[in-house]
């Protein structure tokens, strides 16, 4: 399930954020490379403990908290502190597979990683290349989208940056320990939602809803994993 997410920060969010990371110091982007990734893996990226990487973090899982499609489609459990990479002049990441488990900064408590997310800030005519490559069951998906949107997907996906050849592409990455753990599950929760909000808009009164409510929420007891 692979889902875009419009307008996570808004055009003021955007631009206070372009200037805090433009201005920060970037490093190489194997420092927080594994084994696999430090082989494909050719960007920079801001130290996670840099006061701009915290800053610019922080105003994204504020905004993630009050996002009902984040909510919705990630169910999250545990949401990584985001990082930010930077491409430019022929840079990309070839196709790996992220990390099953992760550890926050500065602490002993580890995650699963079951959802990896990528929020853009420059706009894609800014650049050329850097798109987000995607492998799933339909084929490959490029993802490159507006300044403040966002994209969730399954981290157990094959994935990759193509070389970017113009400009610089800026963004952060994440990743998400669901209560779902189950791509499928969360993927039928989330289309069940999404009828339950069109049920509620349309017929705000039929008797179905509540029925309907009720299925959503036991199968949400049954999978969920807390």
């Amino acid at each position: 399930m692979l889902i875009r997410i419009p307008e996570v920060l808004d055009a003021e969010q955007v631009a206070q954020a372009r200037q805090l990371l433009e201005s920060a110091e970037w490093v190489d982007g194997n420092v927080t490379s594994g084994h696999q990734a430090r082989r494909a893996k050719h960007n920079m990226q801001i130290p996670q403990d840099h006061p701009a990487a915290q800053q610019v973090g922080d105003m994204i899982l504020a905004a993630l908290g009050r996002n009902p499609l984040f909510m919705s489609a990630a169910l999250p459990l545990h949401v990584l502190p985001p990082l930010f990479n930077r491409y430019s002049g022929g840079q990309q990441f070839h196709t790996h597979v992220d990390n099953a488990i992760r550890q926050f900064p500065d602490s002993n408590r580890r995650i699963r990683t079951d959802l990896s997310a990528t929020l853009f800030f420059y706009e894609p005519d800014e650049y050329d290349g850097g798109e987000l490559c995607v492998e799933d069951t339909y084929g490959v998906q490029q993802v490159k989208l507006p300044a403040g949107h966002m994209v969730l997907y399954p981290a157990t996906s094959l994935h990759h940056v193509t070389p970017v050849t113009r400009g610089t592409r800026l963004c952060s990455f994440f990743w998400i320990q669901s209560m779902i753990r189950d791509d499928g599950q969360r993927s039928l929760l989330f289309d069940l939602d999404l009828g339950l909000q069109r049920l509620n808009q349309d017929h705000p009164d039929h008797a179905s809803a509540v029925q309907i409510t009720g299925v959503y929420h036991n199968l949400l007891r049954q999978w969920a994993e807390m």
